[in-house]
Parts: structure tokens; C-alpha cells; sequence
């Protein structure tokens, strides 16, 4: 299940049960390459480096059509019994989970029981909608307003609390919209709770019995479920996270009757190739819904302005080197995962992980393994080395609006930008005045005014619309300037900071230095702006302790992206 985040790449988002800190003209591709082809041998090396032998780490599926290129095991399913994971093996979805929810209503839409522009209050009388029009549209879209359950402050708390559907919406019910409905998209699990609990409701079955029964069975899906942790499953990976003194765990609990809906399946690479079939096969063979409602499914909702959302039922509508791609990821306590297609080139990559945290992460590992299997890897992208005197024709501040901006800034021979609330990160050149992140591939391209100065900014997403930015005179912001502070304070401060189950922020000394160390990411130093808030050079973001009366720290604040998530000292 997955949050909003702002960044380089194209709108992404992240696992709600699964804290991570950030510290971190169309082509036609070729065909895709055979299964003994080197680029699949690459793909092999490429994964065997990923994940290590020894450690928690992910089946992976790649297929053309009734091809299958690459489906193999990395790493280990159960790290006590030193069991490898097998491609066989089944894995918690998280918010794959919604495209089977998305699916269902569907279903239940030509069969005449429902519209999406039906209202909510149609189907949930009792549930406000403060005088707005919310549709079911609105809730499959992530653009209902409506605030999601697992973004309230006290939703960790009630992390093992098992929920009926009524007491799971009473978890949301009545609270402020965040904006008006259409107008805006915000990654929203409730959304998907209210989908399931209308889907029981006109079905007259749990939607347990639904997926199942009207799903699962029809299409061979014999090894998909509602996910349990009492059920013996068979081939059950077990999923992990990280103790706060740095060592592997089990996942922490979660009652499997919170993420419902929206996050609660789990599957097979097999599986999950049966459910690829079943999407690209409307009208035909394994029909599960008409053409003309997959083609709504993978249609990217537009706003109130007439922006693209980007995101359809269920799915990210994107792209990948030049050609269109349906993804999405998922992530609950111990996994996260990754489904891409390609549907003109029938290319599927599934990767189904148990070790959260990890770099790259299966939206990476995904993307960079169907470049490659298109025959177009982002490792081929030619780039050119400009000088420095020509890079800083680009330094300076470029206006979004009102609230945001981009920071371009020259180090040495490397150019580096970052928008308002983000990291800075390097980009690299393709040509003048063309450059891209690395790591998401998003394209930047200067503009140029009659006179040849640089003038302006245009931001392309993977897959999104371009965003422009107008150069400004504005000044770039002044380094962050560390303040000389007693090292005998920082002795307060040493201690372990829970964010989340299984996620925690290590502070420790080394000398007269202060160091940070989220769970599964490289120990950085904290450097102080007063004696009791501190900064990072690698992310903006914000260190605040508070102290007791002996001066010892009682909880650790972190601020980034205008979110704050405070984090209890724990033992």
C-alpha cells in the first residue's frame, strides 16, 4: 500500500505498512530479446548482484507473451531454515491487491449492479461526504479527498487491532476532506476500503469469497488468497525487517484484516502471469472483463485543470523507452513488490520481494530489467562530458509557483538539482541543454530564450507530463551552515528511535560527531543547526529531539517533504 511521495521520477509512492527514509517522441523498441539471448544472461547477473545469496530476497518473472525469458529465485525465502527462495514460492502483494479490487468492480459494473460515476452515499448512505459529490471513480482513482486511513498519525498504533469493515471505515468516517473531489490525486487505501466494502454489499460475498471464487478459481489462480497468518500456506515466504541494533527479523504483526481491499492478497509469479493473460485477453480467451472496460481500466484519470492523474483503476499508466507501460508496486510488514507490462510488446516483469528497504528497490529492479529485456537498457544511454563554465549556464532557481521550485546547482564538473522538499541529486547530459536522472530516468530540457540565454526548465516523468519551470533571479539558498554545539549534549541523544515497526533511526557518536542510521540505509552524519535540531547533507530533512529534564532525549521528530514522523526512544 502506497503513499504519495515527490521526487525526481514520475509521481511514485510508497508502502504504508513499510517506512522507508528518503535519503535517496516515442520510439519503436525492438523486439524483445529471446530466452538464451545475452540480454537475458544479463538480466541474471544484473539480479544475482541485486540480492545476495545470504539474505532476504525476491522471485523474479520475466515473459513475452507465452514466453518465458527469465523466472527464477534470488536470495533466501526463510532465513532460519536457510531456504532459497524458488520461483514457486508465494508472496504478500500489498497494493497489487487493488487491481484485483479495481477488476472486481468492473465486473459488478457489466453486470449492471453499479456505475462508476454512481456516489458513494448510493451504496454507503451513512457515510459523509461533507456535501460533495465523491463517485466511485473518485475512489478508484486515489482522487476522492477522502484522507487515507493508514496516513493518520495514530494508524501504527492499531497495527494488530482486528477490524470489522464497519470499524475499519469508522477509522476514516467524518474526518475533513484534503481537497475537493477530482481536483486533486493523493495515493488513498481508504478509497479501496470503501470499494470492498460496496463490492460485499451488491455481491452479497466477503470480498474474500469474491477474489476467490469469481477470480482466483476462473482463471487458475490456485496458489492466490486472501493472505492469513494463521492459514498454513504452501510455499509461504516469510518476510523480514530489521531489528533496531541493525540485525534481520521477522516482519512485525498485522492484522490481515486492515490492509482488505486494498493490500490484503497474496500470489505467485505463476499466478500473477494466469492474471496478466486474463488482462490482455478481453473478449477472448480467459475473458475477464470486456475490452472496453480494460481499456477504462488503464485510461489515467484527469483532474479538474485537465491534467492527467496518470493513474487509471488499479494502475499507473506510464512509460518505458518509448513505449506505453501499466505498473504498479506493493508493500505490507516484511514485502514489496513490483508488476510492469508492456502491453504492446505482451512483455510482464514481476518481482516479488521480502526484503523491504533494500537498494534498488523492485520498482528499479523492474524497470531496469524490461529496458533490458526491450533490447533498450538505460545503461546504453549515450551521455556527453560538458565543461564546467558550460554547466553553470544552468545553475540557479526555477519557479514552479508560488510553493515550489527546482535548485540547480554546479559541484566541480557535476550538475545536480532537486525540487522543493526532495533530495538533490546528480543529473547527466545526453547533448546541450538535454540531461536525465540516472535513477528514474526523468529527462530535463533547458530553454532558451531569442538572446540564448537559459531561460527556463522543462521536468518530463517517466511516463508523466512535462512540468515547466521559469528561470528566476531569485538567489540559490544559502548552504546549511552546521553551529558549534557542546559535544557533551550529544550524549542525550544516543539511543535508537522507533518511526515504525521494524524501522528505526540509529543515532550514535563517534567522537565529537553525530551520526544517523535508518534501518537498512548507510549511517550519515547529523550536523547541528542548534542543540537540539539537526540537518543532513544528503536529503532535506530535519532532525528534532526533544529532551527531558535531564537532558536525555525522549523522542526524535523527523521533517521531510512537509511531513513530520516522530519516532519514541525506545530501550
Amino acid at each position: 500500500m502506497r503513499r504519495e511521495l515527490s521526487g525526481p521520477g514520475r509521481t511514485r509512492a510508497w508502502s504504508a505498512f513499510a517506512l522507508t527514509l528518503i535519503l535517496t517522441a516515442a520510439a519503436v523498441a525492438p523486439a524483445v530479446a529471446a530466452a538464451d539471448s545475452p540480454d537475458v544472461a544479463a538480466i541474471d547477473r544484473y539480479l544475482t548482484a541485486a540480492y545476495a545469496a545470504n539474505e532476504p530476497g525476491a522471485a523474479v518473472l520475466v515473459k513475452r507473451g507465452d514466453e518465458v525469458l527469465l523466472r527464477k529465485g534470488y536470495g533466501m525465502a526463510n532465513l532460519e531454515l536457510g531456504v532459497p527462495i524458488q520461483p514457486d514460492m508465494t508472496f504478500e502483494l500489498g497494493s497489487l491487491t487493488k487491481q484485483f479490487t479495481s477488476a472486481a468492480i468492473l465486473m459488478l459494473a457489466e453486470q449492471g449492479k453499479l456505475s462508476v460515476e454512481d456516489e458513494v452515499t448510493r451504496y454507503l448512505p451513512d457515510f459523509p461526504t461533507h456535501g460533495r459529490k465523491i463517485t466511485l471513480e473518485h475512489l478508484l482513482t486515489h482522487t476522492s479527498g477522502i484522507p487515507s486511513y493508514t496516513g493518520l498519525p495514530d494508524w501504527m498504533a492499531k497495527a494488530r487491532q482486528d477490524m470489522s469493515v464497519d470499524e475499519l471505515i469508522g477509522v476514516f468516517k467524518g474526518r475533513p476532506l484534503e481537497f475537493e473531489p477530482g481536483e486533486k490525486w493523493a495515493y488513498n487505501n481508504s478509497g479501496y476500503v470503501l470499494l470492498g466494502a460496496i463490492l460485499e454489499k451488491l455481491s452479497g460475498k466477503t470480498y474474500e469469497q469474491f477474489v476467490e471464487e469469481e477470480i482466483f478459481k476462473p482463471l487458475g489462480m490456485t496458489s492466490s488468497r486472501y493472505g492469513s497468518l494463521s492459514e498454513v500456506i504452501p510455499g509461504r515466504v516469510s518476510g523480514y525487517g530489521r531489528t533496531p541494533d541493525g540485525n534481520w527479523s521477522n516482519a512485525p504483526y498485522l492484522s490481515r484484516t486492515l490492509p482488505y481491499a486494498a493490500g490484503a492478497l497474496v500470489s505467485t509469479l505463476d499466478d500473477l502471469a494466469r492474471w496478466d493473460r486474463a488482462l490482455s485477453a478481453g473478449d477472448g480467451e480467459g475473458k475477464l472483463l470486456s475490452r472496453a472496460s480494460l481499456e477504462r481500466i488503464y485510461t489515467p484519470y484527469r483532474l479538474a485543470s485537465g491534467k492527467s492523474s496518470r493513474y487509471g483503476y488499479g494502475w499507473f499508466v506510464s512509460e518505458l523507452q518509448g513505449q506505453r507501460s501499466l505498473e504498479h508496486s506493493g508493500g505490507i510488514f516484511g514485502f514489496v513488490t513490483y508488476m510492469l507490462r508492456v502491453p504492446e510488446e505482451r512483455l510482464l516483469v514481476v518481482v516479488l520481494s521480502n526484503h523491504p528497504g533494500k537498494s534498488p528497490d523492485p520498482e528499479e529492479v523492474a524497470m531496469r530489467v524490461a529496458a533490458r529485456a526491450l533490447g533498450r537498457p538505460f545503461e546504453d544511454t549515450p551521455t556527453v562530458k560538458l565543461a564546467a563554465a558550460a554547466l553553470d549556464e544552468y545553475t540557479g532557481v526555477y519557479r514552479i509557483d508560488e510553493a515550489a521550485a527546482r535548485m540547480v546547482t554546479r559541484e566541480g564538473d557535476r550538475l545536480f538539482a532537486h525540487r522543493t522538499g526532495s533530495r538533490k541529486l546528480e543529473v547527466v547530459a545526453t547533448a546541450r541543454d538535454e540531461f536525465f536522472y540516472p535513477d528514474s530516468y526523468t529527462r530535463l530540457r533547458f530553454v532558451r530564450d531569442a538572446r540564448g540565454k537559459v531561460a527556463g526548465m522543462e521536468v518530463t516523468p517517466r511516463g508523466g507530463e512535462t512540468e515547466a519551470a521559469q528561470r528566476t533571479a531569485e538567489p540559490l539558498p544559502a548552504p546549511r551552515q552546521a553551529v558549534r554545539v557542546d559535544p557533551a549534549v550529544f550524549a542525550g541523544y544516543i539511543g535508537k528511535y522507533q518511526l515504525a515497526p521494524g524501522f528505526v533511526l540509529d543515532v550514535t557518536r563517534e567522537g565529537e560527531q553525530l551520526f544517523v542510521k535508518p534501518t537498512g540505509q548507510t549511517k550519515v552524519r547529523l550536523l547541528p543547526s542548534s542543540e537540539t535540531e539537526f540537518f543532513v547533507e544528503q536529503a532535506d530533512a530535519r532532525f528534532v529531539f526533544t529532551r527531558g529534564a535531564d537532558g536525555k532525549a525522549t523522542e526524535l521528530t523527523l521533517h521531510q517533504a512537509g511531513r513530520q514522523a516522530p519516532a519514541a526512544r525506545v530501550p
